[in-house]
């Protein structure tokens, strides 16, 4: 079990499923700063789902965000590898071959800033390979990943079918 430690003012702690509604709500507001920002066609059609939500948090992989009066500001899944949709990569190559982490279903309130970076370094110190993939149209994201030391390597395809741009980092590449 990964263990909670502080950094900055958010400490981090595992998911539970009593804070399932507030990740709900995370997830409308990532969505809507998307929307805001002419990305309309990530986490559609009710994605992420109470479902998905769920499954994080049985596997384990679910995390919060919690600032310093105890209000949970951020949720991510943080997923050891091997993650099926990495296998194959186009148009460009992973930084190395080695075990990596995941990060997934990143979502912060509207009002949070510097959250990623928090995250970045929380995760960091339970590896030092991390890979991440994101929609084309997530200009936010996109600069935030680049800005914080990520490499640009390729496409990658979900299960389903569609595109995302994947980045990877390892901390031979600080933030």
């Amino acid at each position: 079990m990964i263990p909670p430690i502080y950094n900055m003012s958010l400490s981090f702690r595992h998911s539970t499923i009593e804070d399932i509604p507030t990740l709900l709500r995370l997830a409308d507001e990532a969505r809507a700063t998307m929307r805001n920002c002419g990305n309309m066609n990530q986490w559609i059609n009710g994605y992420p789902s109470r479902r998905v939500f769920e499954n994080d948090i049985e596997h384990g992989h679910s995390f919060v965000a919690v600032d310093d009066n105890g209000v949970i500001t951020a949720t991510f899944a943080f997923i050891p590898s091997p993650e099926p949709t990495y296998a194959n990569i186009y148009e460009g190559q992973w930084l190395d071959d080695n075990p990596y982490y995941v990060i997934h279903r990143i979502a912060s309130t509207q009002s949070s800033r510097g959250v990623l970076k928090s995250i970045l370094e929380y995760c960091f110190t339970v590896t030092d390979n991390i890979r991440i993939d994101t929609h084309r149209d997530n200009i936010i994201m996109r600069h935030l990943l680049e800005k914080l030391g990520f490499t640009y390597c390729g496409i990658i395809y979900l299960s389903d079918g569609a595109e995302r741009l994947a980045y990877h980092r390892t901390t031979t590449n600080p933030i």
